[in-house]
Protein backbone atom coordinates (compact mmCIF):
# COMPACT_ATOMS: atom_id res chain seq x y z
CA UNK A 1 0.00 0.00 0.00
CA UNK A 2 1.34 3.51 -1.13
CA UNK A 3 1.68 6.49 1.52
CA UNK A 4 0.13 9.66 0.51
CA UNK A 5 2.78 11.58 -0.65
CA UNK A 6 1.79 14.64 1.77
CA UNK A 7 2.29 12.08 4.27
CA UNK A 8 5.86 11.42 2.64
CA UNK A 9 6.92 15.22 2.44
CA UNK A 10 5.57 16.32 6.13
CA UNK A 11 7.90 13.95 7.36
CA UNK A 12 10.65 14.96 4.68
CA UNK A 13 10.35 18.36 5.76
CA UNK A 14 10.55 17.69 8.96
CA UNK A 15 13.35 16.39 8.77
CA UNK A 16 15.21 19.05 7.63
CA UNK A 17 13.59 21.60 9.81
CA UNK A 18 14.56 19.58 12.72
CA UNK A 19 18.25 19.48 11.58
CA UNK A 20 18.28 22.83 10.95
CA UNK A 21 17.50 23.47 14.65
CA UNK A 22 19.85 21.36 15.71
CA UNK A 23 22.40 22.88 14.43
CA UNK A 24 21.72 26.23 14.86
CA UNK A 25 21.35 25.61 18.67
CA UNK A 26 24.82 23.61 18.94
CA UNK A 27 26.48 26.97 17.04
CA UNK A 28 24.83 28.88 18.57
CA UNK A 29 25.07 27.43 22.04
CA UNK A 30 21.92 28.39 23.05
CA UNK A 31 21.05 25.80 25.54
CA UNK A 32 25.03 25.72 27.40
CA UNK A 33 24.18 29.49 27.54
CA UNK A 34 20.74 28.84 29.69
CA UNK A 35 22.81 26.47 32.27
CA UNK A 36 25.76 29.06 32.09
CA UNK A 37 23.70 32.14 33.02
CA UNK A 38 21.87 29.30 35.34
CA UNK A 39 25.56 28.75 37.41
CA UNK A 40 25.90 32.43 37.48
CA UNK A 41 22.72 33.09 38.84
CA UNK A 42 22.54 30.20 41.25
CA UNK A 43 26.48 30.44 42.58
CA UNK A 44 26.22 33.92 44.28
CA UNK A 45 26.01 35.11 48.21
CA UNK A 46 22.91 36.32 48.30
CA UNK A 47 20.25 35.65 50.08
CA UNK A 48 17.87 32.23 48.78
CA UNK A 49 20.78 30.88 47.08
CA UNK A 50 22.01 27.49 47.75
CA UNK A 51 25.47 28.34 47.56
CA UNK A 52 24.98 31.72 50.16
CA UNK A 53 23.33 28.75 52.79
CA UNK A 54 26.37 26.76 52.26
CA UNK A 55 28.77 29.46 52.84
CA UNK A 56 26.67 31.37 55.73
CA UNK A 57 26.47 27.66 57.52
CA UNK A 58 28.64 24.94 56.19
CA UNK A 59 26.41 21.60 55.95
CA UNK A 60 28.95 19.07 55.55
CA UNK A 61 31.19 18.15 58.56
CA UNK A 62 34.38 19.65 58.85
CA UNK A 63 36.87 16.75 60.94
CA UNK A 64 40.23 18.01 62.28
CA UNK A 65 42.49 14.94 62.93
CA UNK A 66 45.47 15.57 65.00
CA UNK A 67 48.62 13.05 65.09
CA UNK A 68 51.32 13.24 67.64
CA UNK A 69 54.34 12.16 67.78
CA UNK A 70 55.96 10.57 70.76
CA UNK A 71 59.57 10.73 71.48
CA UNK A 72 60.89 7.16 72.77
CA UNK A 73 64.40 8.40 73.04
CA UNK A 74 64.57 11.71 74.75
CA UNK A 75 68.35 10.72 76.35
CA UNK A 76 69.53 9.26 73.31
CA UNK A 77 68.38 12.12 71.26
CA UNK A 78 69.92 14.47 73.60
CA UNK A 79 73.89 12.56 73.07
CA UNK A 80 73.49 12.81 69.76
CA UNK A 81 71.60 9.79 68.94
CA UNK A 82 68.84 9.40 65.87
CA UNK A 83 64.87 10.52 67.61
CA UNK A 84 63.03 7.77 67.57
CA UNK A 85 59.31 8.62 67.22
CA UNK A 86 55.95 6.80 67.92
CA UNK A 87 52.90 8.24 65.89
CA UNK A 88 49.96 8.74 67.94
CA UNK A 89 46.31 9.84 66.77
CA UNK A 90 44.09 9.82 65.48
CA UNK A 91 42.55 12.73 67.81
CA UNK A 92 39.40 13.59 66.63
CA UNK A 93 37.34 17.17 66.13
CA UNK A 94 34.52 18.45 64.58
CA UNK A 95 34.29 21.96 63.32
CA UNK A 96 31.53 24.07 63.05
CA UNK A 97 32.11 27.89 61.56
CA UNK A 98 28.98 29.15 61.05
CA UNK A 99 29.42 32.70 59.57
CA UNK A 100 27.84 35.62 62.06
CA UNK A 101 26.74 39.29 61.61
CA UNK A 102 26.92 38.66 58.12
CA UNK A 103 26.06 42.74 56.42
CA UNK A 104 25.54 42.95 52.84
CA UNK A 105 26.86 46.55 51.82
CA UNK A 106 27.15 47.96 48.10
CA UNK A 107 23.84 46.91 46.49
CA UNK A 108 24.79 43.62 47.31
CA UNK A 109 28.33 43.24 45.71
CA UNK A 110 30.40 43.19 49.37
CA UNK A 111 29.28 40.92 52.36
CA UNK A 112 30.96 41.42 55.87
CA UNK A 113 31.61 38.36 58.40
CA UNK A 114 33.26 36.47 61.43
CA UNK A 115 33.69 32.93 61.60
CA UNK A 116 34.01 32.04 65.10
CA UNK A 117 35.26 28.60 65.37
CA UNK A 118 34.50 26.11 67.59
CA UNK A 119 36.08 22.20 67.79
CA UNK A 120 34.48 19.26 69.23
CA UNK A 121 35.75 15.90 70.49
CA UNK A 122 34.77 12.98 68.60
CA UNK A 123 35.34 10.12 70.70
CA UNK A 124 34.25 7.47 68.10
CA UNK A 125 36.22 8.60 65.34
CA UNK A 126 39.50 8.96 67.42
CA UNK A 127 42.20 6.98 69.20
CA UNK A 128 42.97 7.87 72.62
CA UNK A 129 41.77 10.28 75.24
CA UNK A 130 43.47 13.94 74.90
CA UNK A 131 42.49 14.24 78.37
CA UNK A 132 44.87 11.79 79.68
CA UNK A 133 47.53 10.69 77.30
CA UNK A 134 50.73 12.24 77.62
CA UNK A 135 53.28 12.82 74.51
CA UNK A 136 56.28 13.48 75.03
CA UNK A 137 57.88 16.14 72.22
CA UNK A 138 59.90 18.80 71.86
CA UNK A 139 59.25 22.10 74.44
CA UNK A 140 58.14 24.95 71.94
CA UNK A 141 58.58 27.53 74.70
CA UNK A 142 61.86 26.76 75.78
CA UNK A 143 63.39 26.17 72.26
CA UNK A 144 61.73 29.91 71.18
CA UNK A 145 63.01 31.94 74.43
CA UNK A 146 66.93 29.79 73.96
CA UNK A 147 66.38 31.05 70.43
CA UNK A 148 65.33 34.63 71.04
CA UNK A 149 68.16 35.27 73.85
CA UNK A 150 71.05 33.16 72.02
CA UNK A 151 72.83 36.27 70.25
CA UNK A 152 72.97 38.13 73.41
CA UNK A 153 75.24 36.51 76.64
CA UNK A 154 73.40 38.60 79.46
CA UNK A 155 70.14 37.29 78.09
CA UNK A 156 71.11 33.99 77.92
CA UNK A 157 72.75 33.74 81.47
CA UNK A 158 69.16 35.08 82.20
CA UNK A 159 67.41 32.68 80.46
CA UNK A 160 69.72 29.70 80.84
CA UNK A 161 69.09 30.29 84.72
CA UNK A 162 65.52 30.67 84.53
CA UNK A 163 64.91 27.57 82.22
CA UNK A 164 67.52 25.51 85.38
CA UNK A 165 65.78 26.86 88.23
CA UNK A 166 62.05 25.89 86.40
CA UNK A 167 63.80 22.39 85.78
CA UNK A 168 62.27 22.54 82.54
CA UNK A 169 64.44 20.98 78.96
CA UNK A 170 64.41 20.81 75.42
CA UNK A 171 61.76 18.16 75.59
CA UNK A 172 58.51 18.01 77.77
CA UNK A 173 55.65 15.29 78.66
CA UNK A 174 51.88 17.11 78.57
CA UNK A 175 48.41 15.48 77.85
CA UNK A 176 47.28 15.45 73.73
CA UNK A 177 44.61 18.19 75.41
CA UNK A 178 47.50 20.68 76.82
CA UNK A 179 49.63 20.61 73.65
CA UNK A 180 46.50 21.58 71.76
CA UNK A 181 44.42 24.09 73.65
CA UNK A 182 47.06 25.55 76.16
CA UNK A 183 48.76 25.23 79.33
CA UNK A 184 50.12 27.75 81.74
CA UNK A 185 53.59 26.95 80.62
CA UNK A 186 56.75 27.75 83.91
CA UNK A 187 58.75 29.85 81.71
CA UNK A 188 56.50 32.05 80.02
CA UNK A 189 54.87 32.46 83.35
CA UNK A 190 57.99 33.81 84.66
CA UNK A 191 58.75 35.96 81.78
CA UNK A 192 54.96 37.49 82.24
CA UNK A 193 55.53 39.10 85.22
CA UNK A 194 58.46 41.32 83.46
CA UNK A 195 57.26 41.76 80.28
CA UNK A 196 53.12 41.59 79.96
CA UNK A 197 52.83 41.29 76.04
CA UNK A 198 54.09 37.36 76.87
CA UNK A 199 51.85 35.18 77.17
CA UNK A 200 51.96 33.08 79.68
CA UNK A 201 50.01 29.57 78.15
CA UNK A 202 51.32 27.72 75.41
CA UNK A 203 49.04 26.06 73.27
CA UNK A 204 48.97 25.12 69.53
CA UNK A 205 45.40 26.04 68.97
CA UNK A 206 45.61 27.91 72.55
CA UNK A 207 42.96 30.69 71.64
CA UNK A 208 41.56 28.93 68.70
CA UNK A 209 38.32 27.78 70.34
CA UNK A 210 35.71 29.53 69.77
CA UNK A 211 36.88 32.09 68.33
CA UNK A 212 37.24 34.53 65.38
CA UNK A 213 39.92 35.84 63.51
CA UNK A 214 38.56 39.02 62.59
CA UNK A 215 35.99 40.33 59.99
CA UNK A 216 35.99 39.62 56.12
CA UNK A 217 35.00 41.12 53.26
CA UNK A 218 34.04 38.94 50.53
CA UNK A 219 32.96 39.78 46.94
CA UNK A 220 29.84 38.27 46.39
CA UNK A 221 30.04 37.64 42.51
CA UNK A 222 27.09 39.79 41.86
CA UNK A 223 29.07 42.11 39.40
CA UNK A 224 31.23 39.10 37.88
CA UNK A 225 30.84 35.44 38.93
CA UNK A 226 34.59 35.17 38.77
CA UNK A 227 34.45 36.90 42.24
CA UNK A 228 32.72 34.91 44.21
CA UNK A 229 33.98 34.86 47.73
CA UNK A 230 37.06 36.31 46.81
CA UNK A 231 38.08 38.44 49.62
CA UNK A 232 39.06 41.81 49.43
CA UNK A 233 39.48 43.33 53.35
CA UNK A 234 40.11 41.47 56.05
CA UNK A 235 40.55 43.25 59.83
CA UNK A 236 40.44 46.43 57.84
CA UNK A 237 43.19 45.71 55.34
CA UNK A 238 41.89 46.29 52.00
CA UNK A 239 45.08 45.61 49.99
CA UNK A 240 43.94 42.15 49.80
CA UNK A 241 43.14 40.49 47.14
CA UNK A 242 42.94 36.65 48.14
CA UNK A 243 40.79 33.27 46.88
CA UNK A 244 38.48 32.40 49.48
CA UNK A 245 38.31 29.44 48.17
CA UNK A 246 39.86 27.38 50.94
CA UNK A 247 39.29 23.98 50.79
CA UNK A 248 35.58 24.55 52.38
CA UNK A 249 36.81 26.77 55.43
CA UNK A 250 40.24 24.35 55.92
CA UNK A 251 42.95 26.71 55.65
CA UNK A 252 42.83 28.70 58.54
CA UNK A 253 42.36 32.38 57.81
CA UNK A 254 40.06 32.13 55.45
CA UNK A 255 36.53 30.68 54.64
CA UNK A 256 34.50 29.75 52.01
CA UNK A 257 33.07 26.83 49.81
CA UNK A 258 33.39 27.14 46.25
CA UNK A 259 35.59 27.82 43.75
CA UNK A 260 34.68 30.13 40.46
CA UNK A 261 32.54 28.13 38.69
CA UNK A 262 33.17 26.20 34.79
CA UNK A 263 36.57 25.46 36.12
CA UNK A 264 38.87 23.68 33.62
CA UNK A 265 41.57 21.32 33.63
CA UNK A 266 43.83 23.47 32.29
CA UNK A 267 42.93 26.39 35.12
CA UNK A 268 45.23 26.99 38.44
CA UNK A 269 43.48 27.25 41.50
CA UNK A 270 44.63 29.95 43.97
CA UNK A 271 43.56 30.32 47.84
CA UNK A 272 45.39 32.02 50.65
CA UNK A 273 47.23 30.38 53.34
CA UNK A 274 47.87 32.26 56.74
CA UNK A 275 49.42 29.09 58.25
CA UNK A 276 52.14 29.89 55.37
CA UNK A 277 51.50 33.15 55.74
CA UNK A 278 51.21 33.06 51.29
CA UNK A 279 49.24 32.27 48.76
CA UNK A 280 49.16 28.57 47.48
CA UNK A 281 48.48 27.20 44.37
CA UNK A 282 46.81 23.75 43.20
CA UNK A 283 46.42 22.35 39.80
CA UNK A 284 44.94 19.48 38.47
CA UNK A 285 45.71 16.05 38.50
CA UNK A 286 42.70 13.63 37.24
CA UNK A 287 39.11 13.77 37.27
CA UNK A 288 37.20 11.44 39.68
CA UNK A 289 33.25 10.84 40.80
CA UNK A 290 32.32 11.68 44.61
CA UNK A 291 29.67 10.23 45.44
CA UNK A 292 28.13 10.29 42.14
CA UNK A 293 29.13 14.22 41.52
CA UNK A 294 31.76 14.38 38.46
CA UNK A 295 34.90 16.02 40.49
CA UNK A 296 38.38 17.20 38.98
CA UNK A 297 41.06 16.45 41.60
CA UNK A 298 43.60 19.63 42.53
CA UNK A 299 46.85 18.74 44.66
CA UNK A 300 49.99 21.14 45.75
CA UNK A 301 52.41 20.98 43.19
CA UNK A 302 55.78 19.73 45.26
CA UNK A 303 56.90 23.39 44.45
CA UNK A 304 54.72 24.88 46.53
CA UNK A 305 57.78 23.29 49.31
CA UNK A 306 60.20 23.06 47.22
CA UNK A 307 63.82 25.09 48.25
CA UNK A 308 64.62 28.42 46.51
CA UNK A 309 66.55 27.11 43.42
CA UNK A 310 63.13 25.34 42.43
CA UNK A 311 60.75 27.86 43.73
CA UNK A 312 62.24 31.71 43.74
CA UNK A 313 58.46 32.14 45.26
CA UNK A 314 60.08 30.70 48.48
CA UNK A 315 62.80 32.98 49.14
CA UNK A 316 61.04 34.80 52.07
CA UNK A 317 61.00 31.55 53.78
CA UNK A 318 65.23 31.89 53.65
CA UNK A 319 65.06 32.97 57.41
CA UNK A 320 67.42 35.05 57.97
CA UNK A 321 67.91 36.02 54.23
CA UNK A 322 69.78 33.33 52.66
CA UNK A 323 69.53 30.62 55.10
CA UNK A 324 67.85 28.57 53.27
CA UNK A 325 66.36 25.30 54.11
CA UNK A 326 66.12 21.97 51.54
CA UNK A 327 62.74 21.03 49.46
CA UNK A 328 60.20 19.88 51.30
CA UNK A 329 60.03 22.42 54.30
CA UNK A 330 59.42 25.81 54.62
CA UNK A 331 60.87 28.60 57.82
CA UNK A 332 57.27 30.22 59.06
CA UNK A 333 59.05 31.57 61.83
CA UNK A 334 58.49 35.08 61.40
CA UNK A 335 54.36 34.41 61.17
CA UNK A 336 54.75 32.63 64.73
CA UNK A 337 56.47 35.20 66.87
CA UNK A 338 59.59 34.41 66.67
CA UNK A 339 59.02 30.65 67.56
CA UNK A 340 61.28 28.03 65.22
CA UNK A 341 58.30 26.44 63.42
CA UNK A 342 58.93 24.66 60.24
CA UNK A 343 56.17 23.58 57.96
CA UNK A 344 56.39 21.00 55.73
CA UNK A 345 53.86 17.75 54.80
CA UNK A 346 53.06 14.80 57.22
CA UNK A 347 56.36 12.76 57.22
CA UNK A 348 57.97 14.66 55.05
CA UNK A 349 56.20 13.81 51.89
CA UNK A 350 57.86 15.37 48.96
CA UNK A 351 60.96 16.33 51.30
CA UNK A 352 64.17 15.50 50.60
CA UNK A 353 64.91 12.36 51.47
CA UNK A 354 67.58 13.46 54.05
CA UNK A 355 64.63 14.65 56.87
CA UNK A 356 63.10 11.38 56.46
CA UNK A 357 66.22 9.83 57.08
CA UNK A 358 67.20 11.86 60.23
CA UNK A 359 64.15 10.84 61.59
CA UNK A 360 63.30 7.15 62.84
CA UNK A 361 60.05 6.62 62.22
CA UNK A 362 58.81 8.80 58.89
CA UNK A 363 56.33 7.39 56.44
CA UNK A 364 55.57 9.18 53.81
CA UNK A 365 52.49 8.20 51.93
CA UNK A 366 50.72 10.01 49.27
CA UNK A 367 47.89 8.22 49.77
CA UNK A 368 47.39 9.41 53.82
CA UNK A 369 49.64 12.67 53.41
CA UNK A 370 48.61 14.59 50.30
CA UNK A 371 46.52 17.93 50.23
CA UNK A 372 44.13 17.67 47.84
CA UNK A 373 40.61 19.16 46.48
CA UNK A 374 37.68 17.57 44.73
CA UNK A 375 35.94 20.10 42.75
CA UNK A 376 33.10 19.82 40.84
CA UNK A 377 33.70 21.53 37.45
CA UNK A 378 30.14 23.19 36.75
CA UNK A 379 29.38 24.45 39.78
CA UNK A 380 32.56 24.82 41.27
CA UNK A 381 31.70 23.38 44.36
CA UNK A 382 34.03 21.90 47.18
CA UNK A 383 32.67 17.77 47.41
CA UNK A 384 35.71 16.76 48.86
CA UNK A 385 39.09 17.68 50.14
CA UNK A 386 41.98 17.62 52.76
CA UNK A 387 44.69 20.06 54.34
CA UNK A 388 47.37 17.93 55.67
CA UNK A 389 49.95 20.17 57.40
CA UNK A 390 53.11 19.06 59.94
CA UNK A 391 54.31 21.11 62.40
CA UNK A 392 57.71 20.74 63.18
CA UNK A 393 60.60 22.48 65.29
CA UNK A 394 64.26 23.39 64.09
CA UNK A 395 66.47 22.06 66.93
CA UNK A 396 70.47 22.39 67.69
CA UNK A 397 73.05 22.79 70.06
CA UNK A 398 72.81 26.33 71.31
CA UNK A 399 76.20 27.98 73.27
CA UNK A 400 74.90 28.52 76.94
CA UNK A 401 71.80 26.41 77.39
CA UNK A 402 73.26 22.85 78.75
CA UNK A 403 69.85 21.83 77.59
CA UNK A 404 70.27 21.16 74.37
CA UNK A 405 73.05 18.71 75.17
CA UNK A 406 74.66 17.45 71.91
CA UNK A 407 71.58 17.43 70.24
CA UNK A 408 71.85 16.97 66.22
CA UNK A 409 71.01 19.75 64.32
CA UNK A 410 67.24 18.91 63.06
CA UNK A 411 64.03 19.45 61.59
CA UNK A 412 61.93 17.80 64.51
CA UNK A 413 58.70 16.57 63.87
CA UNK A 414 55.60 17.58 66.98
CA UNK A 415 52.61 16.69 64.84
CA UNK A 416 50.39 17.13 62.18
CA UNK A 417 47.15 17.36 61.40
CA UNK A 418 44.43 15.97 58.49
CA UNK A 419 41.42 18.86 57.96
CA UNK A 420 38.67 17.11 55.62
CA UNK A 421 35.55 17.68 54.58
CA UNK A 422 33.35 15.55 52.71
CA UNK A 423 30.26 16.39 51.02
CA UNK A 424 26.97 15.41 53.11
CA UNK A 425 24.54 12.85 51.72
CA UNK A 426 21.81 15.49 50.95
CA UNK A 427 23.69 18.38 49.74
CA UNK A 428 25.03 15.55 47.39
CA UNK A 429 21.63 14.33 46.36
CA UNK A 430 20.82 18.51 45.45
CA UNK A 431 23.67 18.66 43.49
CA UNK A 432 23.21 15.55 41.58
CA UNK A 433 19.56 16.71 40.86
CA UNK A 434 20.77 19.90 39.73
CA UNK A 435 23.33 18.21 37.27
CA UNK A 436 20.89 15.83 36.00
CA UNK A 437 18.62 19.06 34.85
CA UNK A 438 21.51 21.05 33.16
CA UNK A 439 22.80 17.33 31.82
CA UNK A 440 18.90 16.98 30.02
CA UNK A 441 19.26 20.85 29.37
CA UNK A 442 22.26 20.33 26.87
CA UNK A 443 21.64 16.95 25.61
CA UNK A 444 18.49 18.84 24.23
CA UNK A 445 19.83 19.72 20.63
CA UNK A 446 21.07 16.25 20.31
CA UNK A 447 17.75 14.73 21.05
CA UNK A 448 16.18 17.42 18.56
CA UNK A 449 18.49 16.25 16.21
CA UNK A 450 17.96 12.39 16.53
CA UNK A 451 14.67 13.02 16.23
CA UNK A 452 15.49 14.84 12.96
CA UNK A 453 17.68 12.21 12.01
CA UNK A 454 14.61 9.56 12.66
CA UNK A 455 12.08 11.50 10.26
CA UNK A 456 14.90 11.29 8.04
CA UNK A 457 15.21 7.63 8.18
CA UNK A 458 11.51 7.38 8.16
CA UNK A 459 11.39 9.72 4.66
CA UNK A 460 13.68 7.83 2.94
CA UNK A 461 12.29 4.17 3.90
CA UNK A 462 8.72 5.99 2.77
CA UNK A 463 10.29 7.03 -0.39
CA UNK A 464 11.53 4.05 -1.15
CA UNK A 465 8.42 2.08 -0.31
CA UNK A 466 6.53 4.61 -2.86
CA UNK A 467 8.71 3.97 -5.28
CA UNK A 468 8.42 0.36 -5.21
CA UNK A 469 4.52 -0.05 -4.92
CA UNK A 470 4.59 2.63 -8.24
CA UNK A 471 6.66 0.77 -10.01
CA UNK A 472 5.17 -2.66 -9.14
CA UNK A 473 1.73 -0.78 -10.75
CA UNK A 474 3.26 0.17 -13.87
CA UNK A 475 4.66 -3.20 -14.13
CA UNK A 476 0.99 -4.34 -13.72
CA UNK A 477 -0.60 -1.56 -16.11
CA UNK A 478 1.92 -3.30 -18.31
CA UNK A 479 1.12 -6.39 -18.29
CA UNK A 480 -1.51 -8.27 -21.16
CA UNK A 481 -4.66 -9.76 -19.02
CA UNK A 482 -4.58 -12.61 -21.28
CA UNK A 483 -1.91 -14.20 -22.80
CA UNK A 484 -1.95 -15.04 -26.50
CA UNK A 485 -2.59 -19.12 -27.33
Amino acid sequence: MSIRPGVTYTIGILCIILLIVSITLLVANVFLNVVDNYVKKEVQLRNGTVAFETWKNPPPPIYMQFYFFNVTNPDEVLNGGKPFLEEKGPYTYREYRPKENVTFMNDGKVVFAITPKTYVFVPELSTGDPETDLIRTVNIPVVTVMNMVRYSSSQTILAEALVTFEREGLFTMRTVHEFLWGYKDPVLAAIHLVIKDIDEYFGLYHKMNGTADGRYAFLTGKENYKDFTRIIEWKGNKSLDWWTTDMCNMINGTDATSFHPLITKNETLHFFSSDLCRSLYATFEKALSVKRIPAFRYVLPRETFANVSENPANSGFCVPAGNCLGSGVLNVSTCKQGAPIILSSPHFYQADQKYIDDIEGMHPDKANHETFLDINPLTGLLVRAAKRVQINVYIEKIDGFHQTGNVQTLIFPVMYLNESVLIDDLSAAKLNSMLLQTEVVTVIPFMIMALGILFGLIFIILVCTNRSVDNEASEAERTPLLKPS
